[in-house]
């Protein structure tokens, strides 16, 4: 059977937007797995400017209304008709996949989709009135075609289920390998504190983070926090840490990829993540997977895993004094060589036991090949 991914975008690791890094990944996975799988791209574009690549990938270039798909991809959607073939859709509330979706159906070939957190609770309240008039009219007759809807973290499914009850939604997490331990990286003698991702101040929760450091370091005026990312928002987070009294510990590495984020992000002893919303933020796995402790909310879908395997913080809010309160009694249990060892050791079980590869496109694989979900109009 073939699987064919389609995207928003390139599939491009070297981008901030975390769709395009983890289809590539999971697409990369499969492919070294011995599946037949592919990228379907929509860009404004048709550059193939990304890194080299393990499995093929179209591009066809975006159309200016955002209803209309290219000539070039309805041609090739009509010639997958009758084929083992299954596609998968990435991403919610685009507009492209809503024609797609009305083709697919139209020539009878399964397809499955992850929204990647567009539909948890918080999602659903930024622009409501816009998203249920689109949801009504568009959304839910592309949910209603497809075969399976992959949810990667349980706010997705309970923020569905309150507009689109249903019993085609399934739970995958992403997967991720565990990640050798440099030998040449040097341990930082202080407390860093790290982040990783999009500039997105509000969704991300990073003003609170930076005024939850500068409470932590006006007890611990040792600890720094390094902030990996870029974004239109930058320079306004910039100027808030500028104003607070840690102004001179909190650095802005801007985009890292790589190996040169690894070894950045190798010398934290802790990695924050206070969103307000996610899908299953793989900047955390990625952190998770070098053994490093996570203190991270309960809208990242990681609380469950973390709280299991006593691999970090969890708290309820994105609220400064719950990033402080956090950070403060992981600083505290994390002060001597056993203590560290022991959270590095339960961090790299859980990313280990929960997100290994190996399981997690056993599940993909079950999901792709369950035809006994109906097909309806």
């Amino acid at each position: 059977m073939e699987i064919c991914h389609i995207i928003l975008g390139k599939a491009n690791p070297d981008r901030m937007n975390g769709v395009n890094r983890v289809v590539n990944e999971l697409v990369s996975r499969q492919t070294l797995a011995g599946l037949q799988v592919n990228v379907w791209g929509i860009a404004s574009d048709l550059l193939h400017n990304y890194p080299i690549r393990i499995f093929p990938t179209k591009l066809f270039r975006k159309k200016y209304f955002p209803f209309s798909i290219p000539s070039e991809l309805e041609n090739e959607i009509r010639k997958k008709a009758g084929e083992q073939i299954i596609f998968h859709l990435h991403g919610g509330f685009i507009p492209q996949f809503y024609t797609i979706c009305k083709l697919l159906h139209k020539y009878n070939i399964p397809f499955v989709i992850t929204p990647h957190g567009s539909y948890n609770v918080i999602a659903m309240n930024r622009n409501n009135l816009v998203k249920k008039f689109y949801f009504h009219y568009f959304e839910s007759t592309l949910l209603k075609n497809a075969m399976a809807i992959h949810s990667l973290g349980q706010s997705e499914i309970e923020g569905l289920k309150k507009i689109y009850p249903n019993d085609k939604t399934v739970l995958i997490p992403y997967g991720i390998d565990l990640t050798p331990m440099p030998g040449n990286i040097t341990p930082s003698p202080g407390f860093i504190i790290g982040y990783c991702g999009r500039m997105d101040l509000y969704t991300k929760g990073l003003k609170e983070l930076v005024i939850g450091f500068d409470m932590f370091f006006s007890k611990h005026p040792h600890a720094d926090l390094w902030i990996i990312g870029d974004g239109p928002e930058r320079e306004i987070l910039e100027k808030l840490a500028h104003s607070l009294t840690a102004a001179n510990r909190i650095k802005f590495w801007g985009a890292q990829y790589g190996n040169q984020k690894e070894d950045i992000l190798s010398q934290c002893s802790v990695f924050a993540s206070p969103s307000r919303n996610e899908g299953l933020p793989s900047a955390i796995l990625e952190a998770a997977a070098m053994g490093i402790p996570c203190l991270v909310t309960e809208a990242t879908n990681m609380g469950d895993y973390i709280r299991k395997y006593k691999a970090g913080k969890v708290i309820a809010h994105t609220e400064p004094e719950e990033i402080f309160n956090g950070l403060n009694s992981l600083y505290h249990e994390m002060k001597s060589p056993v203590d560290k060892a022991q959270y590095k050791f339960n961090t790299r079980k859980m990313i280990e036991n929960e997100f290994s590869w190996s399981n997690v496109l056993s599940q993909f694989n079950a999901m792709y090949e369950c035809r006994t979900i109906p097909m309806t109009c």
